[in-house]
């Protein structure tokens, strides 16, 4: 078994050094199954604020929370006691996890109020347990905070703000305690998932594969999914890996898609997309009103009182419609080429494409967003 892999190894590497390709490198395109980071939370305390903190009549929890944390260093604080933590905030705090991160290895978390705490400049976070979504404990949290926004207050009550205060960053906050559970080392196989789940994409990685480790080795489960024989060694395993992930792979051309945004009237049309013969016509209509006051003044021997009348005024402009025909099997160039020569807006743009889609005159998925 070590004598095919390294013979599979070495055919890899001299193919990939004996050919330049401009394809996608398979890592490129596609994740390695259960290789994920996991995502972590928290709640603790921020302190030493410059009374900054929460006001804890609107945020009983700090409070709360503060008791309880007095409590574990054998401090009681009276029930009858409302402590003003000024200095405090109740904050929440999240990190990701990395695959294969191991006990003692540094994470960066990001720390955000909970409460009404106006800034977090200048705190501490206290140690705080970050739990998984199972609710285990997996890293715990502290240290010094790093804040780039910032506000100031004057005592009219005018007030400024730059970016967002509220919010921190620990670099290297937190320590890896326990590692997550990570299946890379488990069974014979390991599986490619696309990005972009696509049939041919799927076949042309397993035809790559094949190619180069030979026939059987790879096998395409679906339009995402690529299962490879694997070796159970984990040097050999991460070195097999290694070389798979480098392997040129040409992805298949995507589907024709018209992705129109209309917020923003950002127009984005692929390079398959194809308009069969139509002839379309449109035009603007422009209405416009004009709201005034007009007043009636008498000399001032006439005797009569000053009128004040309400002056509307309205006025409809309809720009010459424009029909125009759309030529058969039109590519990405001539759209766009017609689009300047008619000198459409990308309103009116979005209209003509809607209605070429519901007429089947346009081959191609038209997704709004």
């Amino acid at each position: 078994m070590k004598d095919l892999f390294r013979y599979m190894v070495a055919c890899v590497v001299l193919a990939s050094a004996s050919s330049i390709s401009l394809a996608d490198r398979l890592k490129d395109i596609s994740d390695v199954q259960g290789v994920r980071t996991n995502q972590l939370i928290g709640y603790g305390l921020v302190v030493g604020l410059d009374g900054t903190g929460d006001k804890t009549a609107q945020t009983p929890f700090t409070s709360q929370t503060f008791r309880n944390m007095m409590e574990q260093f054998g401090i009681s604080v009276p029930e009858n006691m409302t402590p003003k933590l000024k200095n405090v905030a109740a904050v929440s705090i999240h990190a990701v996890l990395p695959p294969f991160s191991k006990p003692g290895q540094r994470i960066d978390v990001t720390v955000s109020s909970i409460g009404n705490a106006s800034s977090l400049r200048g705190g501490s976070l206290l140690m705080t347990p970050l739990r998984g979504a199972d609710g285990k404990v997996y890293a715990i949290a502290q240290g010094d905070l790093v804040v780039g926004g910032f506000g100031a207050q004057g005592s009219d009550g005018s007030k400024i703000t730059v970016n967002v205060p509220s919010v921190g960053r620990i670099a290297n906050g937190a320590t890896v305690e326990v590692a997550a559970p990570n299946p890379f080392m488990d069974g014979d196989t390991l599986t490619f998932n696309l990005h972009q789940p696509d049939f041919t994409t799927a076949k042309r990685v397993r035809d790559e594969i094949n190619r180069l480790l030979g026939p059987g080795v790879a096998r395409s489960m679906d339009a995402t999914s690529i299962v490879v024989t694997a070796p159970r060694d984990p040097s050999q395993r991460v070195t097999y890996l290694s070389v798979l992930e480098n392997l040129d792979v040409q992805p298949a051309e995507p589907t024709a898609r018209v992705i129109i945004n209309s917020r923003t009237g950002t127009i984005v049309v692929g390079s398959n997309v194809k308009v069969f013969p139509a002839a379309v016509s449109h035009g603007n209509l422009t209405v416009t009103i004009a709201e005034g006051v007009e007043v009636s003044q008498p000399n001032e021997f006439a005797g009569g009182r000053t009128v004040v009348a309400q002056d509307t005024q309205i006025d409809i402009e309809q720009e010459p419609v424009r029909m125009f025909k759309v030529g058969s099997s039109v590519t990405l160039d001539d759209i766009v080429s017609a689009v300047n020569r008619v000198g459409m807006a990308p309103g009116d743009l979005m209209a003509i494409l809607e209605a070429l889609k519901q007429a089947g005159a346009l081959r191609a998925e038209l997704i709004v967003i």
